[in-house]
């Protein structure tokens, strides 16, 4: 690919993603709704040439000025809260079909759509049915597209272990969500960044979904467990109903960066994990990095852990 539009460039993983395209040796372009926030986060990781454009998903004209004469487009825009007119409609149903129409009718050969394990158009949860129904819609408007639905992304910067170690530094209690059971595959976000770069090196892969996930499975309560050992902390973990959860969530999504949304609450309520029909990380010929390879080197008892957290998706 020689130029490939990333809306969404800026986030937890679309910046990794703009890295491994920049490293590439591909002009790359940042399509984003604040271009000053932008220019910044991408000149404090190295990325001064990236060029950076203003646009909306919702917004039809800086959408087609964005995609047009590139050659793919990747979508890695998402809502984990609904603020005012950012809802979850407005971003992954109409934001992901604009995207898709004006990439179709530019001529981009390529699409990429970052969605997410679990994502269900009959969800009844706001969040994953939007998610669904927006990989619907994208099928509908470019038929070629690839979706990518990673697991619960980890690495520097995260919302998994992160906030998990940062709740632990102030509290004596640590809640688990529906007692901790819901299973999970989180996987490195930088092995996502890598794969969605093959996946538009390989025209192969048009028309297909991928399940991205790391190679262990894991309860809530372990994950949990892990973090704390790592930061050699003692903490009691005090099983939470979904429902108790989900009412603190609401409260927390009026801070700016909310420690907890109602979003990941429905997403424990079910086990996050590949179903195993789909194709994934082999078929890429990538081999996954495991949570015990890499968050040990972020998360420690001599590392610090006030730095700004992410949502669980792209």
């Amino acid at each position: 690919m020689t130029t490939v539009s990333v809306f969404g460039g800026t986030g937890f993983l679309g910046l990794r993603l703009v890295r491994c395209l920049a490293a590439a040796g591909t002009s790359v372009r940042v399509a984003v709704r604040d271009t000053d926030r932008a220019q910044r986060i991408l000149g404090a990781a190295g990325l001064e040439g990236v060029a950076v454009l203003r646009a909306d998903v919702r917004d039809q004209a800086s959408v087609a000025t964005a995609v047009a004469g590139t050659e793919a487009v990747v979508n890695a825009v998402s809502a984990y809260v609904e603020k005012g007119e950012v809802t979850f409609g407005a971003v992954h149903e109409r934001g992901a079909r604009m995207v898709a129409q004006e990439a179709a009718a530019a001529g981009v050969g390529r699409l990429v759509l970052v969605s997410g394990i679990g994502a269900d158009p009959r969800s009844a949860s706001p969040y994953i049915g939007a998610r669904g129904r927006g990989e619907l819609v994208v099928q509908q408007a470019f038929p070629g597209a690839t979706l990518v639905r990673p697991g619960a992304m980890f690495g520097p910067g995260d919302a998994l272990f992160g906030t998990l170690v940062d709740i632990a530094g102030f509290s004596p209690v640590l809640p688990l969500i529906g007692g901790g059971r819901t299973r999970l595959q989180p996987v490195y976000v930088e092995d996502v960044a890598e794969a969605i770069v093959r996946v538009l090196a390989d025209g192969g892969t048009a028309g297909l979904t991928y399940e991205l996930v790391g190679p262990g499975v894991y309860s809530l309560r372990e994950l949990v467990s892990f973090a704390l050992r790592l930061v050699g902390r003692r903490r009691l973990l005090v099983p939470l109903p979904f429902a108790v959860a989900e009412v603190q969530a609401r409260l927390f999504e009026f801070l700016p960066n909310p420690p907890l949304t109602t979003s990941q609450v429905d997403l424990l309520k079910a086990d996050n994990v590949a179903r195993g029909a789909l194709p994934g990380f082999r078929e890429l010929g990538i081999q996954p990095k495991a949570v015990e390879q890499i968050v040990p080197t972020y998360v420690g008892r001599d590392r610090p852990h006030g730095a700004q957290k992410h949502a669980r998706n792209p």
